[in-house]
């Protein structure tokens, strides 16, 4: 690039109080900001490549404090969300409307999505004896749309 069109930072002047915390200390007490002294800084932007290269040096370090157990279990909790279709009798659905009323009136409003997450965990919490068991009282339906009547 030429040195032509390289910008020259704008400077902005910004009032900082004399104190840290903002406000004057007035005879042990603390005033408002509005009576403490302040003194005028220039402050210039710096350039965007200059920003860049800083933002690039910075994420190349390496870091040498390591996460906190809770920064990394929140990380881990996420988890990605899959979005499905999938074809069930009527009656089914009837039954999950029931359970939604069921949960309403208990106080508690639920999707369609929690309560068949909900009756994962259970399912996945019983025995395997009880667990084929309902799977064999499931009846079998045909995949895909179903036919316009």
């Amino acid at each position: 690039m030429s040195e032509a069109s390289i910008r020259n930072p704008a400077k902005k002047v910004v009032r900082i109080p004399k104190n840290a915390n903002g406000h004057a200390n007035v005879d042990g007490k603390q005033a408002h900001e509005a009576t403490a002294p302040t003194a005028e800084v220039a402050v210039t932007k710096p350039a965007p490549a200059k920003v860049a290269k800083q933002k690039r040096a910075i994420a190349t370090e390496p870091t040498s404090v390591a996460p906190t157990a809770e920064v990394k279990a929140k990380r881990a909790k996420k988890e990605k969300v899959v979005r499905d279709s999938f074809t069930m009798p009527k009656s089914d659905y009837e039954k999950i409307a029931a359970l939604k009323q069921k949960c309403l009136d208990a106080g508690v409003s639920v999707k369609k999505s929690e309560i068949l997450r909900a009756g994962l965990l259970l399912l996945e919490s019983t025995t395997p004896k009880r667990l084929l068991a309902a799977i064999s009282a499931v009846e079998t339906v045909k995949t895909g749309r179903p036919a316009k009547s």
